[in-house]
């Protein structure tokens, strides 16, 4: 396999020429920010891509989900769930809502439904839950409760670009989806992210607060906005690889599928369940009976090379510099059992063979 690094991911890009002609317009017109036309271009490109009706694209996903709260006028106990990256918790924080932990489903992984009502109290104001990997949560589920109650529903979607529910982009639930553009997503801008809603009017509002709270026409501050600006080399970037995005999502769903139909053999391993919906295929997760057979097979794995990684570990509810611990025992037991393989476009074939081979004899 020679002597380079396997990392878990790496970005999907364009040919370099292709990204760089769409960067002479840039340099031409002197325009690098401020909604220019690229910004303008990619967002129309990504709703007609991904079949969303308002995709607002902003400089990354914890400032999407920022946004996302900001828009509604939240203050309050945002619940989420444990098993997530520590941005979902951030944005809540900073936004100065306060994060209320549910517990996970231990075959999903996402936020477990049935865990929710009991953490309802006079202070929820919203559910925050998070498309784990790019696999659905129980969207169906979330809404009656979100109904009943009365509350907002945030999707963090960091991973869900490309995933489906009921033949509709898993972007569309909810009040509003923040996503992700990050290097590492199946569809990247670099650093980016967006807020996507299905309401015009707050599609706008969430415009305003992203350059600023400027009114539309730019004569008056009307939002407590912020600067969640894209720059244009970064939405130039976006629609060079926009091109390649059906072939990235194939790729991924071919990787993946591979992975899983050689790793069944190995009875100390489970998978993540896709109980509803499509997933992107976006992460290979596997899941150990114990976190030292965990450890073992990271260390195999890693003296040849490969470097998996432990997605989600520690759960979040633990950081508790940053939060007040609430016990979430499954949350807290999967993520010191889940690794997740490398996975992305330029891995080859014979590399995923070569990882399954060291797993299975281990």
């Amino acid at each position: 396999m020679e002597n380079k690094n396997i990392f878990v991911t790496q970005p999907s890009l364009a040919p370099f020429n292709e990204f760089t002609e769409i960067l002479k317009g840039v340099w031409d017109r002197k325009i690098l920010t401020h909604n220019g036309p690229l910004v303008q271009q990619l967002e129309s490109e990504l709703n007609q891509k991904l079949e969303v009706p308002h995709f607002t694209v902003v400089n990354n996903g914890t400032i999407a989900l920022q946004i996302a709260i900001k828009a509604l006028e939240l203050q309050g106990e945002i619940i989420t769930t444990p098993f997530t990256w520590i941005a979902t918790v951030s944005a809540i924080k900073w936004e100065g809502c306060t994060p209320v932990f549910c517990d996970i489903d231990p075959k999903t992984l996402n936020i477990d439904p049935a865990k929710i009502e009991a953490l309802i109290t006079e202070k929820t104001v919203a559910i925050m839950p998070v498309h784990v990997f790019g696999t659905p949560c129980d969207v169906v589920e979330i809404e009656k409760i979100a109904k009943k109650y009365n509350l907002k529903v945030i999707y963090d979607g960091a991973h869900a670009i490309g995933s489906k529910f009921d033949g509709k982009s898993l972007l569309t639930f909810g009040d509003i989806t923040a996503t992700s553009l990050h290097a590492t997503k199946l569809l990247n801008t670099g650093e980016g992210g967006g807020c996507i809603t299905q309401n015009t009017e707050l599609d706008k509002k969430i415009k305003r607060i992203r350059f600023f709270g400027h009114s539309d026409d730019k004569t008056d501050i009307v939002e407590d906005g912020f600067n969640g600006k894209l720059t244009e080399i970064h939405a130039a970037l976006g629609l060079a690889n926009l091109k390649y995005y059906d072939a990235v999502l194939n790729d991924r769903r071919t990787k993946y599928l591979l992975y899983k139909e050689k790793l069944q053999q190995v009875t100390t391993i489970t998978f993540q369940d896709i109980a509803a919906g499509e997933t992107n295929y976006s992460y290979f997760p596997i899941i150990f009976e114990t976190e030292q057979q965990l450890l073992h097979i990271e260390s195999v794995l890693k003296v040849n090379n490969i470097i998996p990684r432990r997605y989600f570990y520690p759960s979040v509810n633990t950081f508790t510099k940053v939060v007040s611990y609430q016990p979430c025992p499954i949350s807290e037991d999967i993520s010191k059992r889940i690794l997740c393989l490398p996975l992305y476009f330029d891995l080859s074939e014979d590399e995923i063979l070569k990882i399954i081979a060291l797993i299975v004899n281990c």
